[in-house]
């Protein structure tokens, strides 16, 4: 069985969520900042990751997660408003979900996997949002499984959520395989419970560590599945 990452494996993230933004920035009529839009994604993305550190560790509600990058963001552009702030937040759910950018050959390698493969997403993020993304972009048809963080009570790297996927396929952890580009969540995590890992390394970050296998591009995965 194949699980596979979601955000920033299938679903290209950062161009989704820069497009997202984009159109919401416009829509709140904040002009001033779309003409440093990428001076204010990098602020925000910086107080996203930190938020969702906090978010993962249990000490912040997703309610506030949506609402504080935005809101943080902001404020570094001299907007101060806490429900303008909420408003952004909430639309840019609405937006972003609907996005459909995918990674090169996405579709094709999966096209290829699809009737070898017993094939499941296993991801971390919010029940409402993830699924709206698979189905956007036409990955549903392809994963008999979606495991979602929120769903099954445990993000990755916890060994709950590897172990709600391997035993609902009623397979092995010897006859698994996960495919991600986050070290600590898909690879460090899938190692530690016990089963085999594909990074996906597109920007080619150097490291020194040993996943079981590396690629670059998703359709390398044809080269040895």
């Amino acid at each position: 069985m194949l699980l596979f990452d979601l955000d920033n494996t299938l679903w290209d993230f950062e161009t989704n969520a820069r497009a997202a933004i984009r159109d919401m920035l416009a829509e709140q009529n904040l002009t001033r900042i779309l003409a440093e839009f990428d001076e204010f994604y990098c602020c925000y993305e910086m107080h996203n990751h930190r938020l969702w550190m906090e978010y993962e560790a249990g000490n912040l509600k997703k309610e506030d997660l949506r609402t504080l990058r935005f809101h943080f963001a902001l404020q570094a552009f001299g907007v101060d408003s806490y429900e303008l702030a909420r408003h952004c937040g909430e639309q840019y759910i609405a937006l972003c979900p609907k996005k459909t950018a995918l990674f090169p050959h996405t579709l094709t390698t999966l096209d290829y996997l699809r009737p070898k493969y017993n094939m499941a997403i296993i991801t971390n993020g919010f029940s409402e949002v993830q699924h709206v993304k698979i189905a956007a972009c036409g990955l549903d048809k392809y994963f008999q499984r979606i495991f979602i963080s929120e769903e099954v009570g445990c993000p990755k790297p916890g060994s709950g959520i590897f172990h709600a996927a391997v035993t609902a396929f009623h397979s092995t952890k010897k006859a698994a395989l996960m495919i991600g580009d986050n070290w600590e969540n898909d690879i460090a995590g899938a190692k530690k419970y016990g089963i085999d890992q594909v990074y996906y390394n597109p920007r080619r970050i150097p490291h020194d560590r040993k996943p079981t296998f590396e690629i670059e591009r998703i359709e390398q995965l044809k080269a040895f599945l």
